[in-house]
């Protein structure tokens, strides 16, 4: 029979997951209660109590009772329910993980959450659901439900929110436990064909679709990372892990957001960990002629007097300046020339996106040449490769030439056992 497993604070949430535990057990699977609370008792009994959640992370309940430390004390919690959460994976004792809470229930069960493998169901109903999430999930699989109302007793609001969310969770944990070998990731698979990430946004959408089928044809499973913010962490983390063949960087997009100001940022570290881990990489410079930014009543006054579209109703962009251009072109061959593996440039001359494409509204040779320009002085006696294309990046034939330097790439890394050019 499939378990849940629940991983909460009941002495301040013990009635709401009370009445979670019921809930899931109608719906025919087995439950597992974890306490991570502190300070009162708790109000239903735990099948994991908090003196073993604190012992998983090394230390005394009582002593962070007392301690009086409300972080410390959650930072503790946080850390003993991973370690229990993993040991239960393990032991085949868990087929899903439930939690309900505000922020800091959110950030103790989240935790636990992330330290679960891919695949394995992550269900966070949360009040902090509707704002920034990226604390919470960061590059994990972790589905958030928004609670609408805090998740102070159970009410009119509450009730069909916290049963969608136990009906939903017994229905994954039931399918996760009849299909696990199939659900979960296995990146040690021997009979499994080499991973390569890819990054992309709707606006080079065409010029990494081809690469990715050319990819295929020759053998790779790809993985296509949005260039949400998020979708650019998730690469690099996964890429931190040393879990790809290879990595076809083609939309750089979250540099330009995180240079200006635009809500689409991967942080500063975008770009790095492939590098870092020596793992051949391919990169070009698609979407770095936009920032993104919110819908346009929440443009910023200091960027209205500068090339803006409107995206869609929840995305305003704004062309880069030659200023900001050179900068990025910079900045990108700074992290290259700190590659320790095999790291290649290919340059789209007509253009870096659909709307930079010859007759569209950021076409602009001369923007784009700063870039390059500043790109190439950076590079220059680096051992970095640089290739031009007479094309613009969403050429189907620039896609499949990405794709077939990367491979060739590996391929003479796999068969020299060395990085090189």
């Amino acid at each position: 029979m499939a378990i849940v497993v629940l991983v909460g604070a009941l002495d301040t949430k013990g009635v709401e997951y009370g009445w979670m535990r019921d809930r899931l057990l109608r719906a025919g699977v087995e439950v597992l209660l974890v306490d991570v609370g502190v300070v009162g008792e708790p109000r239903v009994r735990p099948d994991v109590p908090r003196t073993e959640v604190a012992a998983a992370a090394g230390r005394d309940v009582e002593e962070l009772k007392a301690d009086g430390d409300r972080g410390a004390a959650v930072t503790a919690m946080a850390q003993g329910a991973a370690e229990i959460v993993r040991r239960l994976y393990v032991e085949d004792r868990l087929h899903g993980v439930l939690a309900i809470g505000g922020s800091g229930g959110t950030s103790m069960a989240t935790r636990a959450m992330r330290a679960l493998p891919l695949g394995v169901p992550k269900l966070m109903v949360s009040s902090m659901a509707a704002g920034d999430v990226t604390p919470y999930v960061g590059s994990s699989d972790i589905a958030m439900l928004y609670s609408v109302v805090d998740i102070a007793g159970v009410n009119r609001v509450l009730t069909p929110v916290l049963a969608n969310a136990a009906d939903a969770m017994a229905g994954m944990a039931r399918g996760y436990a009849a299909g696990r070998a199939e659900r979960s990731v296995d990146w040690a698979a021997g009979d499994a064909k080499p991973v390569v990430a890819a990054s992309m946004a709707g606006v080079t959408t065409p010029g990494v679709d081809a690469a990715r089928e050319r990819l295929a044809e020759l053998g790779y499973e790809v993985l296509v990372f949005h260039t949400s913010g998020s979708g650019g962490r998730s690469l690099e983390a996964l890429a931190e892990q040393g879990l790809f063949a290879g990595v076809l960087d083609l939309t750089l997009s979250e540099l330009a957001d995180d240079l200006v100001g635009g809500i689409l940022t991967a942080g500063p570290d975008r770009l790095e960990a492939a590098g870092r881990r020596g793992i051949p990489q391919v990169v070009s410079l698609g979407a770095l002629d936009m920032v993104k930014f919110g819908p346009l009543d929440s443009l910023p006054e200091r960027f209205r007097d500068r090339h803006v579209r409107v995206h869609n109703p929840s995305i305003t962009v704004i062309r880069t300046t030659e200023a900001e251009c050179a900068e990025l072109g910079r900045r990108v061959a700074a992290k290259l020339r700190a590659a320790t593996g095999p790291a290649s440039v290919l340059l789209p001359l007509r253009g870096l996106s659909t709307l930079g494409a010859p007759g569209g509204p950021y076409h602009d040779p001369a923007l784009d040449g700063a870039l390059f320009e500043a790109l190439r002085e950076g590079l220059r006696s680096s051992g970095v490769g640089i290739r031009e294309v007479d094309t613009h990046l969403n050429d189907p034939a620039f896609g499949r030439a990405a794709a077939e330097r990367l491979h060739a790439m590996i391929t003479r890394r796999g068969a020299a056992g060395e990085p090189g050019e």
